[in-house]
């Protein structure tokens, strides 16, 4: 099975680096971002436990190749996320 694109890597405060798959991602005009909701890679292998998602605000570099993940940081923007993730995973499902 080839992902390619849709890993990404994350680095958490400890600066250990992560395999991750991206969900889904979106822009947002109100807050004038763009959103990446993603998992630990591997993680849907493991059907005993709830997949954690992680979502972070993503700057796209200029030529498109890599971004920035930056923390999201307002309760409005939680907000959005969970209810993108939720429309996502009822579209899913049907």
């Amino acid at each position: 099975m080839d992902h390619g694109e849709n890993n990404i890597t994350v680095v958490d405060e400890d600066g250990n680096e992560q395999l991750c798959e991206v969900l889904f991602t979106f822009d947002s005009e109100e807050f004038g971002k763009s959103y990446v909701l993603y998992y630990p890679a591997g993680a849907d292998d493991n059907d005993d436990e709830d997949i954690e998602i992680l979502a972070s605000a993503f700057i796209p570099s200029e030529d498109n190749q890599d971004g920035e993940l930056m923390p999201i940081e307002t309760d409005e923007e939680w907000d959005l996320i969970e209810e993108m993730l939720n429309t996502f995973l009822d579209e899913e499902e049907e």
